[in-house]
């Protein structure tokens, strides 16, 4: 089974949080912010990976902290579920349209943690949601799962239609790259005979 459980408790934020690589896309999601309860139901859904998300935080503040640690712990969830990496396909693209909106995702799950973010947003809020939050899911995500990840929004028009492009083209760009490949047995994908260096 590729499952990783995480816990991360902060003066700020407690979050438990587990994932099945291996899942049929089922989640129960609480962040106490809605709408990135939605985008994560959107991930778990089209990656196909199972998480089970509860988190809690200062959303008396603001956001921020609740949707940054979501997405460090998931990167680390995603991780540690990961393994020795063998026989993994690695690599995925996706063009992802949402209406009138277009989003390129790429993703290489090389244990180098890098984020290229080509995205904005036509309104500062979704709701009461600060869409410039999805780029700190995205980086705290890419960070700790340590993959490079690419995201470039090439045209789009409706706030909540560029972020949701975002969050499935991550999720098309998981399921493709996160699953094991028959042909390549036990091998590790790299020609270096490792990940991550």
């Amino acid at each position: 089974m590729r499952r990783g459980d995480v816990t991360r408790k902060t003066a700020e934020t407690e979050i438990a949080l587990s994932v099945d690589l291996d899942g049929t896309g089922a989640s129960k999601i609480s962040t106490g912010v809605g709408f990135l309860d939605h985008m994560l139901e959107l991930l778990s859904r089209h990656s196909m990976i199972d998480m089970e998300i509860k988190a809690k935080g200062d959303v008396h503040i603001d956001f921020h902290h609740v949707t940054e640690d979501v997405g460090i712990a998931l990167g680390q969830a995603v991780r540690k579920a990961l393994g020795d990496m063998k026989g993994l396909t690695r690599y995925a693209d996706c063009c992802m349209p949402m209406d009138e909106t277009l989003t390129r995702v790429a993703i290489d799950v090389s244990g180098r943690p890098f984020l290229v973010w080509r995205t904005e947003f036509s309104a500062p809020k979704v709701g009461e949601f600060d869409t410039e939050l999805v780029r700190e899911f995205f980086q705290g995500f890419a960070t700790h799962a340590a993959v490079t990840l690419h995201v470039e929004t090439l045209y789009g028009a409706n706030a909540h239609h560029i972020a949701e492009s975002c969050f499935k083209g991550l999720a098309r760009c998981l399921k493709a790259a996160l699953a094991l490949d028959p042909r390549a047995g036990d091998r590790l994908p790299s020609t270096k005979e490792r990940i991550g260096d």
